[in-house]
């Protein structure tokens, strides 16, 4: 008898695509940084629109999970499928349960986080295990006061609209015709503008929380991006040009920086901003940085780099913002040097942190699991 083991991730990756959502997740850390001196005002947020690389995730997951599954089906059943995505994104769920577990009750605080002093133990631990899972909990078992799904880890909503995405593209998706898809994408716009401009926020900041408005605002920002991102993948239209991980770099940044548009009365005009961002800008970062090349040495261990912690990056380092922001909130640190230089050491230990848990923890765990769960017996 012999076997043969099958990794979960067997094709090239696109470096540019892996460079960029490092780049992505690099620029939510600063924009949740610079959140906490806002007071929860949308309005005067720096780094005004860092929440849209939440979508421009979705965008380049639908992409990815095309290109790496779309031709595997005549030899993948469904359950293969879930296990090597569970694979490739459970580990890390589990290590941002547990990180948020370990620091809940140093981010204690009478103003921002009252409910932390008086939560006991056996709830968090609960939490953390239901965390675990991704399971999402009910606003009426919130231990943090912010109504979050994943309390001990908010970032972890987008990983559970992800697994959603993932279930309807093995479900239906994969077996729509091109035609079919289109249309399907097309709707999914249609959902999506209805929202940001017709709808009470003139943005899609949501998604987090387990109730009616917070599941709308969470569909319609998963549905358009994921699986126009699986159309964009099926057609081939990619776009090359020279230096397109600096160009592509250069526009995530500059569309996430835009300050808000319309003020506080005129919502309806950052709603057609983030429309443009997501259905048109997006996309054609995608195709350009599909579609172009690397450029050196330098750019591709950059690349390299910063595609290996954006995932480990994005789903751990939100306990310390938590930490952060109540430090913030209750010894009045105003927005200079001081608050920042902290700012700045923290997305430093976000970043270590992010690569020691990919080096330590989640590349093992992730060989272990392929070795033990897809391998093909012969002979």
């Amino acid at each position: 008898m012999s076997t043969t083991v099958v990794l979960p991730d067997s094709k090239k990756h696109y470096e540019i695509l892996d460079g960029l959502r490092g780049v992505a997740s690099v620029l939510v850390i600063a924009f949740h940084v610079m959140e906490t001196f806002t007071g929860g005002n949308r309005f005067i947020q720096i780094i005004n629109h860092g929440y849209l690389a939440v979508d421009f995730f979705f965008l380049l997951s639908g992409f990815v999970v095309a290109y790496a599954y779309d031709d595997r089906w005549g030899k993948m059943g469904q359950w293969d499928f879930y296990k090597r995505r569970l694979i490739r994104l459970q580990p890390m769920v589990v290590m941002g349960s547990l990180i948020g577990a370990a620091l809940f009750y140093f981010q204690g605080s009478a103003i921002v986080f009252p409910m932390i002093g008086k939560t006991p133990v056996w709830e968090m631990l609960l939490v953390m295990l239901v965390g675990c899972t991704l399971i999402p909990l009910p606003v009426s078992m919130d231990i943090r006061g912010w109504q979050e799904m994943h309390p001990l880890n908010g970032p972890a909503w987008s990983l559970f609209f992800e697994y959603i995405a993932n279930i309807l593209y093995a479900l239906f998706i994969r077996k729509f015709s091109k035609t079919l898809l289109s249309i399907f994408v097309i709707l999914a716009a249609i959902f999506l503008v209805q929202y940001l401009i017709m709808g009470p926020q003139g943005d899609v900041i949501g998604g987090w929380s387990l109730d009616k408005t917070q599941l709308h605002i969470g569909f319609a920002r998963l549905l358009y991006p994921f699986f126009a991102g699986v159309l964009l993948c099926r057609a081939g239209k990619l776009i090359h040009i020279k230096w397109a991980f600096t160009v592509c770099s250069l526009l995530i940044i500059t569309v996430l920086a835009i300050p808000r548009i319309g003020g506080t009365t005129e919502l309806w005009m950052n709603g057609v901003y983030e429309s443009i961002v997501i259905i048109l800008v997006f996309p054609l970062i995608v195709s350009i940085g599909a579609g172009g090349k690397i450029i050196g040495k330098r750019t591709a261990k950059t690349c390299k780099f910063l595609g290996d912690i954006s995932y480990p990056l994005y789903i751990t380092h939100y306990p310390l913002i938590y930490w952060y922001t109540a430090w913030v909130v209750d010894n009045k640190i105003q927005l200079g040097g001081y608050g920042l230089l902290v700012g700045l050491l923290l997305m430093i230990c976000s970043i270590t942190i992010a690569w020691a848990c990919l080096k330590f923890y989640d590349e093992p765990a992730r060989n272990w699991l392929a070795k033990r769960y897809l391998v093909k017996k012969a002979g």
